[in-house]
């Protein structure tokens, strides 16, 4: 995402003392070297699997190898509680660094009102994101801000309170945030915004969504990109893409070692050249499966996925979305993940605003904007693909929206989450793949070592359904 500072790395190299938590905070560079390490670990998220696991599970997708246990939707196997305990920890971790960042900029007189306070909201809209990426994973977890950094016992926090502590964040974040990123990856109050409306939207604040989506939407900041083959969509994924109107919140890499990452690989077989000579082909599609043969063949996005056989079936499929044919090895991609591109806060906007006002013109309209450009129209005028208010109402309109999110977010990690949010999980999975959920399909377990640390936390009553 933002990559550390190299006169930081200098510093911690050759003159480690002088980094002291009491004397760190006296220039802006020092400051924005502090805000940084919060990004670290968060960068590392893709590696430990949530991209994969909650893109995955969709209904499209299925696992080979050591994924293929998610087929079963029977619940984490041990490969995969050690996994999501490996996600965990970089929350966490994200967490305690931004948690430093507030406490020591909440009072600091040091660096000019404007700098303090739009450093801080940076910090406290990291904390906000790791949040909101913990309650839809996990549930109810335990709450650390500033005001507790040193307490090792910290009970589970009802989803309501981690809710508002992140209202709370985001409010402040929106309020502080300058109108343009510090630095390419980095939030703006209009990145703030949209995430407040993400939120908003799984809180069932439907009017605050609306409301959020929609001022991001008049500011004109952003724009679908026009896609007229489906080779033009490497405008939006490709390695090493150029900053663009679509973009939001994006995770970056480089090719550089320990800069790169190995989601792209998980996708790629070595055999296309799309990844290099690299490849581990963990996650991949197959022309049976009942979602991808009702999928309209002339939806651009559709093209995206190609047959290549690779010994589990003669109809399996590869997807094209995140090639990096440069990459120097399996875990140095450097395809972006996209975290908020436009089309999500189209979506968000389309969703939110149909459950408090009906169907309406401006709701449907942020809907075809998505629809028209997969099929290479102009986004933002009328084609003969587009969809009319009075074919829907409140209900079947939603359901058109999951339907348009499952073609176009595929593989961006949003799948799973959006299933469980909106209630269709059972009903699509067992649609589409013919399996019944258990209930341990929905959180994943708290981490043992959480347990083993954190005494407030008992695993008899604790732990989350099934493990």
């Amino acid at each position: 995402m933002v990559l550390l500072l190299t006169s930081c790395e200098s510093l911690l190299e050759e003159e480690p003392r002088l980094v002291a938590e009491e004397s760190f905070y006296n220039t802006a560079l020092e400051v924005e070297t502090a805000v940084n390490a919060i990004y670290e670990p968060l960068r590392k998220l893709p590696d430990a699997g949530l991209v994969g696991i909650n893109s995955a599970l969709g209904e499209f997708c299925y696992g080979r190898g050591s994924w293929s246990w998610l087929n079963n939707y029977d619940g984490l196997n041990g490969t995969w509680i050690t996994r999501t305990s490996n996600m965990w920890a970089p929350l966490y971790l994200g967490i305690r660094n931004a948690n430093l960042v507030v406490l020591n900029l909440s009072n600091n007189t040091v660096l000019s009102p404007e700098v303090n306070q739009e450093l801080l909201g940076e910090a406290r809209f990291l904390r906000a994101f790791a949040y909101f990426n913990l309650i839809k994973n996990w549930g109810a977890v335990p709450l650390r801000t500033e005001e507790n950094l040193e307490l090792t016992d910290i009970a589970r926090s009802p989803i309501n309170e981690v809710y508002e502590q992140i209202i709370i964040d985001l409010n402040y974040a929106e309020a502080n945030l300058p109108d343009n990123e510090r630095l390419r990856g980095a939030p703006s109050k209009w990145v703030a915004k949209t995430l407040l409306a993400d939120v908003y939207l799984s809180m069932e604040n439907f009017t605050e969504a609306s409301n959020k989506a929609n001022e991001v939407i008049q500011s004109g900041k952003y724009a679908l990109l026009p896609i007229e083959t489906t080779d033009d969509y490497q405008n939006i994924f490709s390695a090493g893409v150029a900053k663009n109107s679509e973009e939001i919140f994006y995770a970056l890499y480089t090719h550089d070692q320990g800069f790169g990452s190995v989601w792209p690989g998980l996708l790629n077989h070595p055999g296309t050249g799309f990844y290099a000579n690299s490849g581990v082909y963990g996650v991949h599609g197959d022309s049976t499966n009942p979602a991808y043969m009702n999928w309209d063949d002339n939806d651009l996005r559709k093209g995206l996925w190609y047959p290549w056989e690779f010994g589990v079936s003669p109809t399996t499929l590869l997807s094209k979305k995140f090639i990096d044919p440069e990459t120097l090895g399996l875990d140095r991609g450097s395809n972006p993940v996209t975290l908020y591109r436009y089309a999500d806060l189209l979506l968000i906007y389309a969703e939110a605003d149909s459950k408090v006002n009906g169907v309406t013109e401006s709701s449907m309209e942020a809907l075809n904007q998505v629809h028209r450009r997969a099929y290479g129209f102009d986004p933002i005028n009328s084609s003969p693909v587009d969809f009319s208010v009075q074919d829907y109402d409140s209900n079947t309109f939603v359901d058109l929206i999951i339907k348009e999110r499952g073609y176009e977010f595929q593989l961006e990690g949003k799948r799973w989450p959006e299933l469980k949010r909106t209630g269709k999980a059972d009903e699509i999975i067992m649609d589409i793949r013919g399996k019944s959920l258990s209930e341990k399909n929905y959180l994943w377990p708290i981490p043992i070592n959480e347990f083993n640390f954190n005494l407030a936390l008992d695993p008899a009553t604790d732990q989350n359904p099934g493990y």
